[in-house]
């Protein structure tokens, strides 16, 4: 018998190796290279989705040489998933042959999602649901439990990747979900469901009938304890979309947030109300973000965020005490730690106030994530105001974004976010003054600024 060819591939960056080794030399990380036994050319011929000659390339029909100018620009025939807030993560619904990887906590309400998306989608065109985890009679109480429209919605309970292609070529569905890909396997690989080297494999086994067959498939994929993909990075840059439902488990409502999107945006973010007949989606998210106490307190002030194509008005909250420690504390929920320590350092040099002796925390209320710069001189704001106890107005919103040596920075779609806060009800804005409108806007004043110091004097009105 001929012995198994093998490769170690790294679980972070999925650069591959003739042999183990501590440290990967792509990305520099340790003990992450994991064996994986390659299949063999039977396998892949095996769950072949076509012997058409044309249909034997990874990425579908294989072509002649073109020039760039040649190739054909028609539009991608792309059809909605049933919500409009999916399909704005989506870049505007699945693409034919897209494959769209969705990643989520136990809980979040990844198999909920999918499931009312395919009950929709199956009174429109011809639809399959892949679940391996769960038996056909507990995803039909969820059904029957949530109203949902069961019928022409094609179930099969299986694991295994070859059956499942024999029945998707019998069937040929437009669109198949597969619950989830770290339970599949391929029978030439031997390991163990959930390893790399299956996940791998079966991945690429199933992006390739996408591609070749126009099918779109979507992918439900576990995550790790500090909320990452589980499984080889590779497994994300085999699919063309990749999106994470996110939500706290005190908090009814999730946020699916695009991390790839080879069709369209990054970083779109698109809210859902989890409700006990499912997930319903949230029109005006940022109704929900600025639910507001009717008792004004210092630290409180609203900021506006740029989330994909839209801004999005989020309440951001500052706490400064005494600290009682040797080394104050510095936490934050929702924003990142290291940047909060360095705007706590130009405060200091160019604000004249001194937070050394302080436990300062700082958290975006809503469980949103601020990934962006814009909240550098809303974060100051309601820092000062939580250290001096003073009130912020409750109609003020302000961004901006602080450079080291204390000037103000314009962010993009600057005219946008502040048109958005003018519509929620604000009626003064501190902003860059490169961001300041043109033209004046109704009911709503804008002070531009240049300076930490001007800011906090406009905020302030001192």
């Amino acid at each position: 018998m001929a012995k198994a060819k093998t490769a170690f591939v790294c679980n972070e960056c999925g650069a591959d190796y003739a042999k183990w080794q501590g440290q990967c030399q792509a990305c520099g990380a340790w003990n992450s290279l994991s064996e994986i036994k390659l299949t063999s050319g039977k396998t892949s011929a095996r769950v072949s989705a076509s012997q058409d000659p044309r249909y034997q390339g990874y990425a579908g029909s294989i072509t002649g040489i073109q020039d760039l100018s040649e190739v054909d620009l028609g539009d991608v025939p792309r059809f909605s998933s049933g919500a409009s807030e999916f399909d704005r993560v989506l870049g505007g619904g699945l693409v034919p042959g897209g494959v769209v990887l969705i990643g989520g906590h136990p809980g979040a309400g990844k198999s909920t999602l999918l499931l009312q998306t395919m009950c929709w989608l199956a009174q429109q065109q011809s639809a399959l649901y892949i679940t391996g985890e769960e038996s056909l009679q507990q995803v039909a109480m969820r059904a029957q439990r949530l109203g949902l429209p069961t019928k022409n919605l094609k179930m099969l309970s299986e694991t295994n990747v070859e059956s499942i292609l024999t029945i998707a070529q019998q069937v040929k569905p437009k669109v198949i979900v597969i619950d989830s890909i770290q339970v599949m396997h391929l029978d030439g690989v031997e390991s163990a469901p959930g390893s790399v080297s299956q996940v791998r494999e079966s991945a690429a086994v199933l992006t390739r009938f996408a591609k070749q067959t126009q099918t779109a498939v979507l992918l439900v994929g576990h995550v790790t304890k500090d909320g990452s993909l589980a499984g080889p990075k590779v497994l994300e840059h085999m699919v063309d979309c990749s999106v994470l439902l996110e939500g706290s488990e005190d908090s009814r409502f999730r946020t699916l947030r695009g991390m790839k999107n080879r069709f369209g945006a990054i970083n779109e973010l698109g809210v859902f109300a989890m409700l006990e007949n499912g997930l319903r989606e949230v029109k005006n998210p940022s109704s929900i973000f600025l639910n507001r106490s009717n008792h004004p307190a210092a630290g409180s002030l609203v900021m506006v965020v740029w989330e994909g194509t839209r801004p999005l008005l989020v309440e951001l909250q500052a706490l400064v005490d005494d600290s009682a420690l040797g080394n104050p504390r510095r936490v934050t929920v929702g924003f990142d730690h290291n940047r909060l320590a360095m705007l706590l350092a130009v405060l200091h040099k160019h604000g004249g106030l001194l937070t050394a002796d302080q436990d300062v925390y700082l958290n975006v209320v809503g469980g949103v994530k601020v990934l962006e710069t814009s909240a550098d001189l809303a974060a100051i704001a309601a820092v000062v105001s939580s250290f001096r106890d003073q009130i912020l107005p409750h109609d003020l919103v302000v961004l901006g974004e602080v450079g080291l040596s204390g000037e103000i920075r314009p962010v993009p779609s600057g005219q946008e976010r502040i048109s958005e806060a003018a519509k929620h009800g604000f009626t003064k804005a501190v902003v860059p003054r490169a961001n300041c409108p043109k033209k004046p806007i109704e009911g709503m004043k804008v002070i531009g600024v240049d300076r930490l110091s001007e800011a906090l004097d406009a905020i302030f009105d001192r």
